[in-house]
């Protein structure tokens, strides 16, 4: 389902040598997270502010689930889409409940209502309700106001989130930790967000789609993994910057990536059974597992080739380390560099072997096809 749809938005100003943002399409589907990005005054800011009305298109359309936004009144709009701006903009003389409680009560909900929801949303925001709802804004480090900010815009459940650059003002330690408890409270709710950023790795982490500006014009709108493999342009491509290949390593999960994953064997086993799996699968080396499926050491082809009689971990080179299936990439290769290895065992939650990831295997995951944009 589409959430927002944007057809040949134009914005121009009086007097303006040209327009701020001109024939902008894009659509962006429920629950998905959209971020706009490019260079200060590309027209990522007017687009986002345009979609709830605080900017009103000079042309073209806009439409939220289908509806032209011209056809809601502005009370039905402001309820049916949240706003995060990058200062917060907590009222300094109310309490957190009092910030929360601000738009239901103007939407007429009674104070009961709006307090219940405001204890809701801040343990959504894992923020202890006893501890916070009679807090001030000064009482507040930067990443629990921004948490608040948060809470205040799910207020009245809206459809879909608009975010200014919302952790723009937040320290590089505290802003990745807040990333990630944002993405936790998304996969709670489920918004459509649509949210300013400047910073290409935010981006990545964060979007299902980026929308790149430049001088107005929407350059590419695509997947982070297509912008990365595939820049539309020599802009885009100096833009997403020269490690886009690295930054991919993001997008991608070990469970992605897995080879050889039949290509282990079990304590009590061969010697004889372990060489004639690793040829089979064409490798040079094999976990040796638990009745559980979980390792406890692997063998090389010179170990094995040496080796009479079953197996145990007694001869067994010890594991040192392990992915996750569910760790991304980069997780991956820094564990693999950490441990001078060039390929980890791969388990699931509960510790059972799944499989290999193996940096040949993930250079050639990530190898944009012959003939393509690089």
């Amino acid at each position: 389902m589409i959430m927002i749809k944007l057809s040949n938005v134009t914005k121009r100003y009086d007097g303006a040598s040209g327009p701020v943002v001109e024939n902008i399409n894009m659509e962006v589907g429920a629950g998905e997270i959209c971020v706009l990005l490019g260079p200060s005054g590309c027209g990522k800011t007017t687009t986002l502010k345009m979609i709830n009305r605080l900017i009103q298109p000079t042309s073209g359309k806009i439409f939220l689930e289908g509806k032209d936004t011209d056809a809601f009144d502005v009370v039905e709009l402001r309820r049916r889409i949240g706003y995060v701006i990058q200062q917060i903009g907590l009222f300094p003389n109310m309490t957190v409940e009092e910030n929360i409680c601000v738009v239901p009560q103007l939407l007429g909900w009674d104070k009961a209502r709006a307090r219940r929801r405001a204890a809701e949303l801040l343990e959504i925001v894992a923020l202890d309700p006893a501890i916070y709802l009679t807090r001030y804004p000064k009482d507040l480090s930067g990443g629990q106001a921004q948490r608040v900010g948060v809470a205040r815009a799910l207020a009245t459940d809206p459809a879909v989130m608009l975010m200014d650059e919302p952790f723009g003002a937040i320290d590089p330690i505290n802003r990745e930790l807040i990333q990630d408890e944002f993405l936790r409270i998304q996969r709670q709710v489920k918004k459509t967000i649509v949210f300013v950023s400047h910073d290409i790795d935010e981006a990545v982490k964060m979007a299902d789609k980026i929308a790149i500006f430049r001088a107005g014009q929407l350059e590419q709108f695509d997947t982070p993994d297509n912008i990365l493999a595939r820049p539309a342009s020599p802009f885009i491509a100096g833009f997403v910057g020269a490690d886009r290949a690295l930054k991919r390593l993001r997008l991608v999960h070990a469970r992605d990536a897995l080879s050889a994953r039949e290509c282990a064997v079990r304590v009590g086993e061969s010697g004889a059974r372990a060489r004639a799996v690793m040829a089979e699968h064409g490798v040079d080396r094999i976990v040796l597992l638990d009745a559980a499926d979980k390792p406890q050491g692997y063998f090389t082809a010179a170990q094995l080739h040496a080796l009479e009689g079953t197996l145990s971990t007694a001869h067994a080179m010890p594991v040192h380390s392990t992915a996750n299936s569910r760790d991304d990439l980069r997780a991956v290769v820094s564990s693999m560099f950490a441990s001078g290895a060039s390929w980890l065992p791969t388990v699931d939650d509960d510790g059972r072997f799944v499989g290999y990831v193996s940096q040949a295997h993930i250079v050639e995951l990530l190898r944009v096809p012959t003939g393509e944009s690089a």
